[in-house]
């Protein structure tokens, strides 16, 4: 099924690339920072986020492909539009040394075992949890937000050698998470990569 792009989204493509260029980053790389610019009106988020081209080539494949997607909290999942999420979060309980959300991730894990894509725009600590676990992601899109652990969390990502898509300051969210998925899911399956917009 092709998107259509309404006009008031191509008007906001076109003035983000009069205001930054995204001309010279890979297609698939592009199309993520750019969906997360155009989500959050952050142009900072150019210099900010962390992809590799390669591991979003892969996580592009087995998105389209069928994998499951796990999102930390609903407000992720509401924000992904073409696709069925996973969220436990609803399930989890608190315990000593482990929040809802690590708990929540445990139980996904359980559900959809390894080759997920798993998309945290909320809590550092469902993130500390997934790079804990032996979860083999297909891509984990790690852009959680706030002041406690969320930059922390994000660079504990980028150590773990797990594929993945992060930023390196405190910012991020529901929204921003959700776009970056969305960048991938958008990307017909059958483009070639030249021509991922």
């Amino acid at each position: 099924m092709t998107r259509v792009v309404h006009p008031i989204e191509e008007e906001s493509y076109r003035i983000l690339r009069s205001r930054v260029d995204t001309s010279g980053l890979p297609p698939l790389t592009r199309a993520v920072v750019e969906r997360v610019i155009h989500s959050s009106a952050d142009l900072g988020y150019l210099t900010d986020l962390v992809a590799d081209e390669g591991a979003l080539r892969a996580a592009h494949r087995a998105l389209h492909g069928g994998a499951p997607v796990v999102t930390d909290v609903e407000m992720v999942a509401a924000g992904i539009t073409r696709r069925e999420t996973v969220c436990r979060l609803a399930d989890a309980k608190a315990g000593p040394g482990l929040t809802r959300s690590a708990h929540a991730v445990r139980l996904a894990l359980a559900e959809v075992g390894p080759g997920a894509v798993w998309v945290i725009g909320c809590a550092p600590t469902a993130l500390f949890e997934l790079i804990a676990l032996d979860a083999a992601p297909a891509l984990v899109i790690g852009l959680p937000v706030g002041f406690v652990g969320a930059a922390e969390s994000k660079q504990a990502l980028r150590e773990s050698g797990l594929p993945a898509v992060s930023n390196i300051s405190e910012k991020g969210g529901s929204a921003v998470a959700a776009a970056a998925l969305n960048a991938l899911l958008y990307t017909p399956s059958s483009a070639p990569p030249e021509e991922y917009q």
